[in-house]
């Protein structure tokens, strides 16, 4: 039961990051202007050129129009599930595994953009990157080491959203 409450939390808190990463990044310039620095967070710290933020920026708007929009309906309906009077674990179950398959399909198609984007660095930029990576991996292996769920779930999270 606890792995389909961490499931759902995940899956919400990924929905609801996709959505914020989405909106940051579609063709509201305003947004684009609030928020410059977090556009392409994966590739926080290493030196782009225009030509490569444009070819990421394409890749974005391209991996935007073909995704699937968020189904908020079946956020819904694990709310009325996880509000109903009489918990219904079976229902619960099958609503996450379905939220849980949607989450992969995103997951998948982001890695895809994501490895385009890595494939237009440099090996200069791509070492910086692959550094950046290595410590921050080691950072989440300290605290997984503390025992200190929390700090650890937080530093992915906010690592993911800078």
């Amino acid at each position: 039961m606890r792995n389909v409450i961490a499931t759902v939390t995940g899956l919400t808190l990924m929905l609801s990051t996709f959505a914020s990463h989405s909106a940051e990044l579609s063709g509201d310039n305003r947004n684009r202007a609030e928020h410059p620095a977090r556009q392409l967070h994966m590739f926080d710290g290493i030196s782009l050129t225009e030509h490569q933020r444009q070819q990421m920026r394409d890749l974005m708007q391209q991996a935007r129009h073909n995704s699937a929009p968020v189904n908020v309906s079946e956020i819904d309906a694990m709310h009325r599930l996880v509000t109903a009077e009489k918990f219904d674990e079976r229902a619960v179950r099958q609503q996450a595994e379905k939220m849980a398959q949607e989450g992969i399909q995103r997951q998948v198609e982001m890695a895809r953009v994501r490895n385009q984007m890595y494939r237009l660095l440099t090996p200069e930029q791509q070492a910086v990157l692959n550094q950046k990576h290595q410590q921050h991996m080691e950072k989440l292996h300290e605290l997984a080491e503390t025992g200190d769920s929390s700090s650890l779930q937080l530093s992915s999270y906010s690592a993911r959203n800078q």
